[in-house]
């Protein structure tokens, strides 16, 4: 895939700026210039999306409507900043039959896409195990293939210390009944991100997430016996 579509050392930059003028006079002064890097994010994003959407099936209307709010929501929070310190977005599968999503975040040193299921309710995360203790092999095939190591590592996310009620700890599949959360993310340097291949990057990346996404569709929109439950 050729493109021109680029992000540019000034939208990485702004952020380092924001972080260290993290309050509503400076942004407001600066706002032009949000604006104006925003607009590059906004347009990498639907440059991404457009590709995406080739391969897959995406309910996320356009570029600039993945693209979070820069405003933090403080009501709450120990952290009364106002302001989130990088861009952040993300791209929803379409249809109950497509789970997991693409997520991205942009900051300088620590520049990542994502995805899987950050939270998955008990309903959710029950099935999963249940397949999981039936016959692990997909996943842990899914886990062990050469694109999956090379891009994600390993799954990530929180776990348990122990086995989860009603598994035996010495269960062949513990290591992946553990999990509370199913993450797979894959990290990008500043250079990466600023180089003229980014784009092309970020698509593999996320087109490397589809054999685990499908994987867990399937899963999550069946019963124990395979049969359909949507």
């Amino acid at each position: 895939m050729k493109n021109n579509i680029i992000i540019p050392k000034s939208s990485l930059d702004f952020l380092t700026q924001l972080k260290e003028n993290n309050n509503k006079v400076w942004f407001d002064a600066n706002k032009p210039k949000y604006l104006e890097e925003l607009n590059h994010i906004e347009t990498f994003a639907g440059a991404l999306l457009q590709e995406l959407s080739k391969t897959d099936v995406l309910e996320t209307a356009s570029g600039k409507k993945s693209v979070y709010r820069i405003y933090r929501d403080i009501r709450f929070a120990k952290d009364k900043t106002p302001f989130k310190t990088f861009w952040g977005g993300s791209f929803t599968r379409a249809t109950s039959q497509r789970r997991g999503g693409y997520y991205f975040h942009l900051e300088k040193g620590n520049s990542f896409f994502a995805g899987g299921f950050w939270g998955p309710n008990a309903g959710d995360l029950k099935r999963v195990r249940s397949e999981f203790a039936h016959d692990s092999k997909p996943m842990q095939k899914i886990l062990k293939s050469k694109i999956f190591v090379s891009t994600f590592g390993t799954l990530q996310g929180e776990q348990l210390k122990t086995a989860p009620k009603g598994y035996d700890v010495t269960h062949e599949a513990i290591d992946l009944l553990r999990y509370k959360q199913f993450l797979i993310i894959k990290r990008f340097t500043d250079d990466e991100v600023l180089s003229p291949d980014f784009l092309n990057l970020a698509l593999e990346t996320c087109q490397n997430m589809r054999p685990f996404f499908d994987y867990m569709s399937e899963v999550l929109t069946t019963d124990v016996n395979g049969a359909s439950i949507i």
